[in-house]
């Protein structure tokens, strides 16, 4: 039997792939527009909290989906 020999690849238009590979780890999230992200004021005492909860909740679910620490998802 005849050995099959690899194909070779040859790159023609380096920017597209430069950008391709740079683009490679990128991901975009849509959230929508209606979400309220901001936690309302609440008039009793104590500290007003910053982020409403629907907030905290999508952070942490990216957090646990994408296996990252706290850090990386809130920046």
């Amino acid at each position: 039997m005849n050995k099959l020999t690899p194909k070779i690849y040859r790159t023609t238009n380096w920017s597209t792939y430069n950008k391709a590979l740079i683009n490679r780890g990128n991901i975009s999230i849509w959230f929508d527009s209606a979400t309220q992200w901001y936690a309302p004021s609440i008039g009793k005492q104590g500290r007003n909290q910053i982020y409403s909860d629907a907030a905290i909740q999508c952070c942490l679910m990216i957090k646990s989906l994408f296996r990252l620490s706290l850090r990386m998802v809130t920046g």
